[in-house]
C-alpha cells in the first residue's frame, strides 16, 4: 500500500517491483550492484521509499535493450 508523506506518493520495494514488472529480488540485485542507484528516503523500519520516478527509472530498465 502507498504511503504519502508531504504529499508525494512513495512505494514500498514490493510495490515498485511490481509496477515495474520485475520481481523484487531482480529490483534488489540492481540496487546492490549499482544498476539502479538507491534511494535516500527509508521509513522507520529501514525499507527503501520509492517515487514514482524511481519506479519509471526502473521500468526503463527493465525494458532496455543490449
Amino acid at each position: 500500500m502507498p504511503t504519502e508523506i508531504h504529499g508525494e506518493t512513495y512505494y514500498r520495494t514490493n510495490e515498485a517491483a511490481r509496477m515495474a514488472g520485475i520481481s523484487r529480488s531482480t529490483l534488489l540485485r540492481w540496487l546492490h550492484r549499482g544498476i539502479i542507484k538507491d534511494t535516500l528516503r527509508r521509513d522507520r523500519r529501514g525499507w527503501r521509499l520509492l517515487t514514482e520516478a524511481d519506479i519509471k527509472r526502473i521500468t526503463d530498465e527493465a525494458h532496455k535493450v543490449k
